[in-house]
C-alpha cells in the first residue's frame, strides 16, 4: 500500500504565505504525477496544481501566478508554496499521487487524508 501524508496547513490572514508538504510512502516502484486538489464546504473538489516526474506543471487558473509547486523525486515529496493567499482559498487541501507499486503494475491513484487551510480576512 501507498500512503500519502500532508502537512503545513493552518490559519493564515489574507495575503499571507503557507508551505503545504506531502510525503509519499509505502510500496513505491515510481510516481509518474503529484498534485493538490481541494475542497471547500459545499463545494466540488476541484483540482489546484500537479506536477509530474520530470517536472511539467499545471495549475488552475485562479491560482496560477500565485501557488508554485515543486517535488522532490528522491524523496517521493511534493510541495505547494502559496503566496497572496485569499478568502477564497480556504479550504482542505489533498495530495495525490499517481503511483505504480511494481514493475509491470499499472498505476493507481492515491490520496492524503488532507490538510485545513483557512484564510481571514
Amino acid at each position: 500500500q501507498v500512503q500519502l501524508v500532508e502537512s503545513g496547513g493552518g490559519l493564515v490572514q489574507a495575503g499571507g504565505s503557507l508551505r503545504l508538504s506531502c510525503a509519499a510512502s509505502g510500496s513505491i516502484f515510481s510516481i509518474y504525477a503529484m498534485g493538490w486538489h481541494r475542497q471547500a464546504p459545499g463545494k466540488q473538489r476541484e483540482l489546484v496544481a500537479t506536477i509530474t516526474s520530470g517536472g511539467s506543471t499545471n495549475y488552475a487558473d485562479s491560482v496560477k501566478g500565485r501557488f508554485t509547486i515543486s517535488r522532490d523525486n528522491a524523496k517521493d515529496t511534493v510541495y505547494l508554496q502559496m503566496n497572496s493567499l485569499k478568502p477564497d482559498d480556504a479550504a482542505v487541501y489533498y495530495c495525490n499521487a499517481v503511483v505504480r507499486t511494481g514493475f509491470g503494475q499499472l498505476s493507481d491513484d492515491y490520496w492524503g487524508q488532507g490538510t485545513q487551510v483557512t484564510v481571514s480576512s
